[in-house]
């Protein structure tokens, strides 16, 4: 009963993927008072100016689903503050790679002018960042019904060929000026930890496969050596410890990643029906956007 219960809270997290005020939100359970060692990845330490060399200004194009919906100011700022960089967005809630597709012929979340191939030739960027943590539900129609629960082995291998050929329609609309795609490697997942491990290792191949690059932000938002492992708390980081306001438990020197009835989103205010970027300081999405930010910053330097 409650794994249902949980489902349908994450269903409609999907179709949302929007953040409101917390105090709208019912009061949570207390958290459990154990806290796994943080991964050394979110200690998020920030070069002093001196230290980083001067790179290009990159221009960078960032889409997803409803995560990328809450995370895109955050990552904007970052991108901006670190590596001036100019910074476009253009996720949607509930969606999946096919939605990003031209010539499909179906119905899609998203409009023709915001395919990933149609902003490819308008905005030339640098860099295409993909945030999708894999619609698994069927909540599009672009996946003809395709499910991870019903059909778990056809579901792995549409969801392949949707990331090989979003590739090549954004290698193709870049032309001589070819953007270099970021995957987003997505956080452990309570409810299907193997779905979500392997789609993370399809984001890999094709990324290995195509000359492009990884983000491991999922890395960020789990234990250190339990990559899979789901937690809603995590040790705080020097970064967080230095910004109170990110260390939402001092006294315990812990933040909380999600809220209480939220196992995916890393918002911490509840979700509305009007999706927007989450309006509220949030560690995990913090995290997130900084670990992108870092692998543009590091591509940018070599």
């Amino acid at each position: 009963m409650r794994r249902a219960w949980v489902v349908g809270t994450l269903l409609a997290g999907l179709m949302l993927g929007a953040c409101t005020d917390p105090s709208s939100g019912p009061e949570g359970a207390p958290p459990p008072p154990d806290v796994p060692a943080s991964s050394p990845t979110t200690e998020h330490r920030r070069p002093a100016a001196s230290e980083r060399p001067p790179v290009k200004a990159p221009t960078v194009l960032y889409l997803g689903d409803s995560l990328a919906m809450e995370n895109q100011r955050v990552l904007g700022r970052e991108l901006r503050r670190d590596l001036r960089a100019k910074y476009t967005s253009a996720p949607y809630s509930g969606t999946t790679l096919c939605d990003y597709l031209e010539g499909t012929k179906a119905r899609s979340l998203v409009p023709d002018r915001d395919k990933a191939a149609a902003l490819v030739r308008s905005l030339r960027p640098d860099y295409v960042v993909l945030q999708f943590w894999g619609n698994a539900w069927g909540y599009t129609w672009c996946m003809d019904g395709i499910t991870h629960n019903a059909s778990p082995g056809e579901y792995f291998e549409r969801y392949a060929a949707d990331a090989e050929r979003l590739t090549e329609q954004i290698a193709t609309a870049g032309g001589a000026k070819r953007p270099k795609v970021v995957w987003v490697l997505q956080g452990p997942d309570p409810l299907t930890p193997d779905r979500i491990r392997r789609v993370n290792d399809l984001y890999r191949e094709r990324a290995a496969a195509s000359g492009d690059l990884v983000a491991d932000a999922g890395k960020t938002v789990s234990p250190a050596g339990a990559r899979q492992s789901w937690v809603q708390y995590l040790p705080c980081t020097a970064y967080e410890r230095e910004h109170p306001d990110y260390c939402t438990q001092p006294d315990r020197d812990r933040t909380a990643l999600h809220l209480d009835k939220d196992y995916l989103h890393f918002c911490l205010a509840p979700t509305t029906a009007e999706p927007k970027p989450c309006p509220v300081r949030s560690p995990g999405i913090t995290r997130i956007a900084r670990e992108i930010t870092r692998v543009v910053g590091e591509s940018l330097r070599e």
